[in-house]
């Protein structure tokens, strides 16, 4: 039987939209050309790869590749809110990437693919969009991962804050990890990767409420190379976490519930910026609990924390990182912190929100 003519005949390239006005409209998020060209032109254009052309309503994968990768899937989402949405060090693009990424990797995972789901207010400057979405596609491209679908809507003007953005992430665990907050148990370290709370601090000098002038910079970044690193020299590393909102304090919390253990850090190991103490001296707040967007909290075996700080030491993304406690069996879910003056002061699972809308 002869095969249709147009079988494995190479289809010419799709001729992409063009938006022609400098504010997004109701009609880029009617379903008809409008939303096409908004797609084309701010979305495909920067985020353009094999599994996204097509613009089919899902990206489509051979499971054989991604078994190469390890013996576990890994899926993860999380969407982002940030007000403003541009600050020091970053901005609601990278933050979307560098956000997912990590939380891929720090289950042990290799971060493979991502969507992009955006949620626009009428009005808001085109032009910001495709700042935005080049901002993604440059993080993507630096972690190794691809856009790989996506979804647009348009709400009516005052119904979202500009932008709000969802991805999800696929990602493949590397067969031998099993990194969980009920892992730790008495003896093990905790490390970080290096000074915290730098992100909370950014965004919150960043909005210009306080007249503050504060040399912050956000830490966002992606955190898989680090992750690898680490896991590379020393597969029975615990659990590790990054910690976003909550900050420190929260992830601590989670793992002294989850393992049923205790946790004591010590104050003057705990890297803190001496702009951001001051900072939260000046607004009352606690550094402990403020945001990161490049910082991982990670559990390690007692004989092997001296290698794993090392190794992270080694990395650009771990330079000050530090042995900040360790895990005891005294007061099961009780997580303290041994102060300057010798004292013991309980770190309490955030109540409420300290500081709204950072990630």
């Amino acid at each position: 039987m002869n095969k249709p003519a147009n079988i494995n005949v190479p289809k010419p390239p799709r001729k992409r939209g063009k938006v022609s006005i400098k504010k997004v409209s109701l009609a880029h998020g009617g379903g008809g050309k409008a939303m096409r060209d908004l797609i084309d032109d701010v979305f495909v254009s920067q985020f353009d790869n094999p599994y996204l052309s097509p613009l089919e309503d899902q990206a489509r994968f051979e499971l054989t590749d991604l078994a190469k990768h390890g013996d576990q899937l890994a899926f993860t989402t999380d969407s982002y809110v940030v007000d403003p949405l541009f600050f020091p060090g970053g901005d609601i693009g990278k933050l979307a990437i560098c956000g997912t990424v990590n939380d891929l990797a720090v289950g042990g995972a290799t971060p493979l693919y991502l969507t992009c789901s955006v949620i626009i207010e009428e009005g808001v400057e085109i032009e910001m969009l495709r700042t935005i979405a080049a901002s993604m596609a440059k993080e993507a491209a630096s972690a190794g991962v691809k856009i790989v679908t996506g979804d647009t809507k348009v709400v009516n003007k005052g119904c979202c804050d500009k932008i709000f953005i969802n991805t999800a992430g696929i990602g493949v665990i590397r067969t031998g990890y099993n990194l969980s907050s009920g892992n730790a148990v008495p003896g093990d370290v905790i490390l970080v990767n290096g000074l915290l709370g730098d992100h909370g601090a950014t965004i919150l000098a960043a909005r210009g409420d306080m007249a503050l002038d504060a040399p912050i910079e956000s830490d966002c970044a992606s955190l898989h190379g680090l992750i690898k690193t680490i896991l590379d020299i020393c597969p029975d590393i615990r659990f590790i976490r990054d910690a976003t909102r909550g900050g420190l304090a929260t992830v601590l919390n989670e793992i002294a519930q989850a393992s049923g253990v205790s946790i004591e850090i010590e104050e003057d190991k705990t890297p803190l910026r001496t702009e951001v103490k001051g900072f939260c001296e000046i607004l009352g707040l606690d550094p402990l609990y403020l945001a990161n967007e490049g910082k991982i909290v990670v559990v390690v075996p007692a004989e092997h924390a001296d290698e794993v700080l090392s190794a992270m030491q080694g990395h650009a993304l771990g330079t000050g990182a530090a042995a900040i406690g360790a895990v005891g069996d005294w007061d099961a879910g009780r997580v303290t912190m041994r102060t300057v003056f010798g004292g013991r002061r309980i770190v309490d699972m955030l109540v409420g929100e300290q500081l709204p809308r950072i990630c």
